[in-house]
């Protein structure tokens, strides 16, 4: 990376996260930090006040390694912020990054559907490796993560999670994404566990929707493998448009990539045969 040498570059193996908040560009490394440049990327410097994070000693790397791999941001605030780090759990920032508060609480241990697994909520906290976070749009606190174990809906700005797995096949996945206009409405793609095997439940490749913040799920599979469907689709691995209906995107650890346009009741394979998707971004050409 371009101006992040000596003691900055020293710090880290990998570039993981990239984000811009204003005028301001971002960077999640691992082992996990947070850059930030004020020259479009020219110089980097350490953002100090997270590497200094009282909790950072506890933090435990995932079987990726202690990753910094998501970066949020409020388009009407840029000094509000929001990290997501495996195996650190939630960050957020009021100002600009001066200061961070881990935000992992459980809004009521008693919603915890399986309790015990090893990567599961604990001692009034959801589970620290949080594989993603998104942000519903508008002017709200109302964020969802995807963790290793489950998905969880936030109300107010990650001070507290509640768990919205049920109705899910397992509590394991990667993605997820928000309408880009229905903070309500929400996609992401379940996966078997550790032990299983990271492939959909039961071989059959499925995009689940909620319509209501989590409360309840459809499957969507029109489209998509239903047999022998073994691939993984990784955290930054959907993404989405702005149309109406809206697209939804999502490439495989297979080099597939499939596509909807009508919010995910129907896909179609656009790709095949590509290197592992890491990532899949959307440019949207007015």
């Amino acid at each position: 990376m371009a101006g992040a040498g000596g003691p900055v570059r020293e710090r880290f193996a990998q570039v993981w996260s990239l984000g811009r908040v204003g005028d301001r560009l971002y960077a999640g490394t691992k082992p996990a930090a947070l850059l930030s440049s004020d020259d479009g990327g020219a110089t980097w410097s350490a953002v100090e006040s997270l590497t200094d994070h009282p909790s950072a000693p506890e933090w435990n790397p995932g079987a990726a390694g202690l990753v910094l791999h998501t970066i949020v941001a409020d388009p009407a605030d840029p000094d509000k912020l929001w990290l997501g780090i495996s195996s650190a759990g939630v960050f957020a920032s009021k100002d600009g990054g001066a200061e961070w508060e881990r935000r992992n609480d459980l809004a009521d241990p008693d919603e915890v559907a399986e309790p015990g697994h090893p990567a599961g909520p604990r001692d009034g906290q959801t589970g620290h490796c949080v594989h993603n976070i998104v942000r519903a749009p508008g002017d709200n606190d109302l964020l969802y993560q995807q963790n290793h174990y489950g998905v969880w809906r936030s109300d107010d700005g990650g001070l507290t999670w509640h768990d919205i797995t049920p109705g899910l096949p397992s509590t394991f996945g990667f993605p997820i994404r928000v309408h880009p206009r229905d903070g309500q409405t929400i996609w992401t793609i379940p996966l078997n566990g550790d032990t299983e095997g990271r492939f959909p439940p039961d071989a059959a490749a499925a995009v689940w929707r909620s319509r209501d913040g989590g409360r309840s799920w459809t499957a969507q599979r029109t489209g998509l493998p239903q047999q022998s469907c073994f691939f993984t689709v990784l955290r930054q691995g959907m993404a989405g448009d702005a149309l109406d209906p809206a697209g939804v995107y999502f490439g495989t650890n297979t080099g597939s990539v499939f596509a909807s346009s009508d919010e995910g009741d129907s896909w179609v394979e656009i790709a095949r045969h590509l290197p592992t998707i890491l990532s899949v971004e959307v440019l949207q050409v007015p």
